[in-house]
């Protein structure tokens, strides 16, 4: 039997490798000339900065059930993880910085470290159970049901709700720093589940980055693919089924409106229907900088961090999320940073530095929000300007056009919201109306995130379907 993927992201390598290890001749087809999707590291800026194009840092891929069980460190992957997990500066030139070890708590969370301890510990220090249970389709019988019901009587709950636990400023906007990787306003339900999965793994993995950026997690699972038999053709864009009459099994590393472009004579009117509805979320302004020098942060322990969280207080990452979800622009908008020179000096010339940064905007969204992210860097880290050697601006329409998956800048493949959390398209999750033809990208279950597990459960689906 035979089979390709369309698509070389992280989920397309995920589907193409469990496909060649149960024996299947397996192509890989990617659009771009360089394999990876999101998860690439390119020259943007100047020669010898070596940038990531999308995901900076893994935790979740660290942390995957799947990519945990292959060899990946003997294709060339080698995690780095920072002293810190995560740094997030105040307006009082303090700054929460989080430590992997839970019991080390105390010092950045001071009252609330018994309260934060009680929300995360659960589940950290059960990962290895807690995260296939999380990181795949909703059943109606986890295999984990206790631990799963545990989590899920705070998983439909708001950040707002949750974070009333805390008693200090300085928990609460952590703990409003992780919610906001949901996309959602903090007071909606769901963006309370995303927080606590994001702050469990801080402590459960950490929040690491591969040497020599993300491109490494890519070269090693194409590696393993290759060792497999199974092939990556770059430069290969696919425009319709019919070029791919030879292979008895289809998997499709895209987005609904992608998928309609290629396979739509081949689907259902009442399939078509559902992926023509599809949402897709807000987008992302990003920005890359070469840096003579560190960020010059008030408080030198950001330094200990390869992620940043920018937006102060609570209340105020809260603002900024919910006029993006209005398809408004946030004054000061909550920003994510990404320092990994710092630790990996793969990424710069000697001396010098990268940075990476990006705020959430409306999907499509043409508003240059570069000098609101510096307005919101130089806040916490004065003169940051000043070491900026080069940057280079990605509106949600320069994403899109680098990579097809990021459709007006959506880097989670999909608005999230109960709907679309519960069915991803569709109820048909993984399967399509056509019967060897699946999706496996982040539009399906469990959604967006550098961890393969969408890629995995698709094939997983496909090749029981296929005996």
């Amino acid at each position: 039997m035979t089979a390709c993927v369309i698509g070389s992201g992280p989920n397309g390598l995920a589907a193409a490798i469990v496909l060649a290890q149960a024996g299947l001749r397996v192509d890989v087809f990617e659009a771009e000339s360089t394999p990876g999707g999101a998860a690439r590291t390119m020259e943007l800026t100047l020669p010898g900065f070596l940038h990531d194009f999308g995901s900076a840092v893994h935790p979740l891929a660290a942390g995957s059930p799947f990519f945990s069980s292959l060899p990946l460190r003997s294709h060339g992957l080698q995690w780095i993880h920072p002293p810190a997990t995560l740094a997030h500066p105040l307006d009082d030139g303090s700054a929460v910085v989080l430590e992997r070890d839970l019991k080390n708590t105390k010092t950045a969370l001071g009252a609330d470290s018994a309260a934060w301890t009680a929300l995360v510990e659960p589940f950290a220090e059960r990962w290895q159970q807690f995260a296939p249970a999380v990181l795949g389709p909703i059943t109606v019988l986890p295999k984990q049901p206790f631990l799963m019901a545990r989590f899920g009587l705070k998983a439909f709950l708001s950040a707002k709700t949750i974070a009333r636990r805390f008693q200090t400023e300085r928990a609460r906007a952590l703990f409003a720093g992780f919610a906001a990787h949901s996309f959602l306003a903090l007071d909606e339900p769901l963006s309370g589940a995303f927080g606590m999965l994001m702050a469990v793994t801080a402590h459960a993995v950490g929040w690491p980055i591969p040497r020599g950026g993300s491109q490494s997690l890519t070269n090693a699972l194409c590696s393993y693919l290759s060792s497999l038999g199974g092939c990556v053709r770059t430069s290969s864009r696919i425009e319709s089924l019919t070029e791919l009459s030879a292979y008895n099994l289809i998997l499709c590393d895209v987005t609904p409106r992608q998928l309609l472009r290629i396979a739509g004579q081949s689907l259902s009117e009442n399939y078509k229907h559902t992926l023509k509805h599809f949402r897709y979320g807000p987008g992302v302004f990003k920005v890359d900088y070469a840096l003579s020098a560190p960020i010059p942060w008030k408080d030198s322990s950001c330094l200990r961090a390869a992620t940043v969280h920018l937006g102060g207080s609570f209340e105020e990452i809260a603002a900024s999320e919910y006029a993006t979800r209005k398809g408004k622009l946030a004054e000061r908008p909550f920003v994510l940073l990404a320092q990994p020179s710092l630790f990996d000096e793969s990424r710069s010339p000697a001396g010098k530095h990268i940075a990476w940064a990006y705020c959430h905007v409306p999907n499509g969204s043409t508003a240059d929000m570069l000098p609101r992210i510096e307005d919101q860097i130089e806040r916490f880290a004065p003169r940051f300007r000043e070491c900026i050697l080069a940057r280079r601006a990605f509106s949600p329409a320069d994403l899109e056009s680098m990579d097809a998956n990021l459709v007006g800048g959506d880097i989670a493949g999909g608005a999230i919201d109960i709907r679309q959390f519960l069915f991803r398209p569709s109820w048909r999750t993984y399967a399509t109306s056509t019967r060897n033809l699946y999706l496996c990208s982040a539009s399906t279950p469990p959604g967006g995130g550098v961890h393969g597990m969408c890629g995995y459960h698709a094939a997983k689906m496909a090749l029981a379907r296929a005996r």
